[in-house]
């Protein structure tokens, strides 16, 4: 597994895993796991993020954006607090995910909450700018 690349990042309080790529974006008390891609403009903030089992290639990515859904990872300028985010989640761009102002349980089809904590499932895609 290569090292993680962290380009102008802000971490503080954080465990980086092997093979991330951290683009000016600002992680505090967060995990970040194996393979993770957190483009710029991001902030992560009380986050359980497990990661991906794979790179995606350059076909891969062309193939999802035809049809209008981002790549694997965090897209740019997205905010996302107290949350636990599966493996191979595709969160778009400019999406704000918390769960301050919503019940301690929801069941949503793109994701979940359990005592006040943003759960976005296994596969999950956030197309850009949800906000939840």
């Amino acid at each position: 597994m290569p090292a993680s690349k962290i380009n102008a990042a802000d971490i503080d309080h954080a465990v980086i895993s092997d093979g991330c790529i951290i683009n000016k974006s600002r992680v505090s008390y967060t995990i970040v796991g194996v393979r993770s891609v957190i483009e710029s403009g991001c902030n992560l903030s009380r986050t359980i993020m497990l990661g991906c089992d794979y790179y995606e290639s350059e076909n891969s990515i062309r193939q999802f954006a035809q049809r209008g859904l981002p790549r694997i990872g965090i897209g740019r300028n997205t905010t996302i607090e107290n949350a636990i985010i599966d493996k191979n989640a595709r969160i778009g761009e400019n999406c704000r995910i918390s769960p301050a102002g919503k019940p301690d349980t929801v069941d949503h089809a793109l994701y979940y909450i359990r005592d006040g904590i943003v759960i976005i499932p296994k596969n999950g895609v956030l197309p850009n700018g949800t906000v939840i």
